[in-house]
C-alpha cells in the first residue's frame, strides 16, 4: 500500500475520533435524550448508530459528487458551512422546544394533594403525582418523532474535515484508496460516538434525579439548547 495512503489513513482516523470528541453535539444529545425518554442500552446505541450514518454519509455522498464532477474544495466547503449553519440551529430549536415542553410537563405534573372524606368523617390527606401515571402516554406520543428530529439534524451536520482533508487527497491516489480511507474516517466516528454515548448514558443512569425526575425532559432539552449554541458561537 501506498505510504502517503497509509499516512491519509492514520489522519482519517486520528481526525474521526478527535472531530467526534471534541464536538459534545456528537454525544451530548443521546445521552440526555436516553435519560430523559428512559431509552435501553440498545435502543440508545441504534439510534446513535443511526444517526452517526446519516452524519457521515451526507458528507460521503457530497465528497463524492465534488470528486467525480471536479467541483472545488472551496465550493464544497462554503456548502458544507452552510449546513453546518442549519444543522447548528437545528439543534439549537430543538432543545429549546424540547425544554419548553420539559417545563410545561413538568409544571402540569407538579406534587399536588388531594383530600378524602370517609364514611366515618375523618379526613385523609396524601400528596399525589401524575407523573408515573402518564409518563407513559407521553414516552407513546414523542418516542418516534425524537429519533427522527436527531437523524434529520444529523444528515444535516456535515463533517467538517472529511472532504478537504481526507477525500479529497485520497482521490489523487485511487478511487480504492478513496473508498478506503473514508470508511476509516467514517467508522471511527461512528465507534466513538457509540463509545462515548453508551457509556455516559450507563453513567448517567445509575444517578438518581429524585425530586427533580419531572425536569429530566426540561434538563436534557436545556442540555441539547446548550450544545447548539456551543456549535454557533463558539465553533465546537
Amino acid at each position: 500500500m501506498n505510504t502517503e495512503l497509509v499516512v491519509l489513513g492514520v489522519t482519517a482516523a486520528s481526525l474521526g475520533f478527535i472531530h467526534t470528541i471534541f464536538g459534545p453535539d456528537h454525544y451530548l444529545p443521546f445521552v440526555v435524550m436516553s435519560k430523559a425518554r428512559k431509552w435501553s442500552l440498545s435502543r440508545t446505541a441504534l439510534i446513535t448508530f443511526l444517526c452517526g450514518l446519516g452524519h457521515i454519509l451526507s458528507s460521503v455522498v457530497l465528497g463524492l459528487l465534488g470528486v467525480a464532477f471536479g467541483i472545488s474544495v472551496m465550493k464544497l466547503e462554503a456548502f458544507e458551512g452552510m449546513r453546518g449553519n442549519i444543522a447548528g440551529w437545528l439543534l439549537v430549536g430543538f432543545g429549546f422546544t424540547y425544554f419548553v415542553w420539559g417545563m410545561h410537563r413538568a409544571y402540569k405534573n407538579r406534587p399536588h394533594r388531594h383530600i378524602h372524606l370517609h364514611d366515618n368523617a375523618t379526613l385523609h390527606v396524601h400528596d399525589h403525582s401524575h407523573t408515573h401515571d402518564h409518563s407513559h402516554v407521553h414516552e407513546e406520543e414523542g418516542k418516534n418523532i425524537t429519533p427522527w428530529v436527531l437523524f434529520t439534524i444529523f444528515v444535516f451536520g456535515p463533517c467538517e474535515p472529511l472532504i478537504p482533508i481526507v477525500m479529497y487527497p485520497a482521490a489523487k491516489h485511487s478511487l480504492l484508496g478513496l473508498l478506503l480511507v473514508t470508511g476509516v474516517f467514517g467508522s471511527v466516528t461512528i465507534m466513538t460516538m457509540l463509545g462515548v454515548v453508551l457509556a455516559g448514558s450507563w453513567g448517567i443512569n445509575l444517578v438518581s434525579l429524585g425530586k427533580t425526575e419531572r425536569y429530566a425532559h426540561a434538563l436534557a432539552g436545556a442540555a441539547i439548547f446548550a450544545s447548539g449554541l456551543a456549535i454557533q458561537f463558539l465553533g465546537l
